[in-house]
């Protein structure tokens, strides 16, 4: 269960994470480091298989709760969520990171193809939006573009 937030934590602003994304860009870092969270191993697998040639993947993690210890202890620049997964959704895993202060953007890789969920995921600090479907044609560009503080959508939606 999610506390809640106390004096010493705080939200991160989409100012300072667009100053991260100035940063890396003004660095020249090519290669973001991303945390991979889905509970279904194939799908990490998937995922990991179409990143490895634009990122450094740093971990994969199968639920929420460890989400939050891997984010905390590997401090990548994306995050990759699934929503749905048992205990804390990737809804809720995004919005305590945002709570806490976490700088990572996230992109969100999911089945759900409905508004309300593209809407939802961006309420709680989502830059990156992908269908599972489309995972092969757009999960590196989504990953990029949220590296640099662009937002990404899959089509169609």
């Amino acid at each position: 269960m999610l506390s809640s937030t106390t004096s010493s934590e705080r939200r991160s602003t989409p100012a300072e994470r667009s100053a991260v994304a100035s940063e890396r860009q003004a660095t020249g870092v090519a290669r973001p480091r991303v945390l991979l969270v889905d509970d279904n191993e194939a799908m990490l697998a998937r995922a990991k298989a179409a990143l490895t040639t634009c990122c450094d993947v740093v971990g994969t993690v199968g639920d929420g709760q460890t989400a939050l210890v891997a984010a905390g202890a590997l401090r990548p620049d994306v995050i990759v969520l699934d929503i749905s997964m048992p205990g804390l959704s990737g809804l809720d895993v995004a919005f305590y990171l945002r709570q806490v202060g976490s700088t990572a953007a996230i992109v969100f890789l999911t089945v759900h193809e409905d508004e309300e969920f593209v809407v939802a995921a961006t309420k709680a600090g989502g830059l990156g939006y992908v269908v599972k479907s489309r995972l092969m044609c757009d999960l590196m560009t989504a990953v990029r573009d949220a590296s640099v503080g662009r937002p990404f959508v899959s089509p169609k939606l």
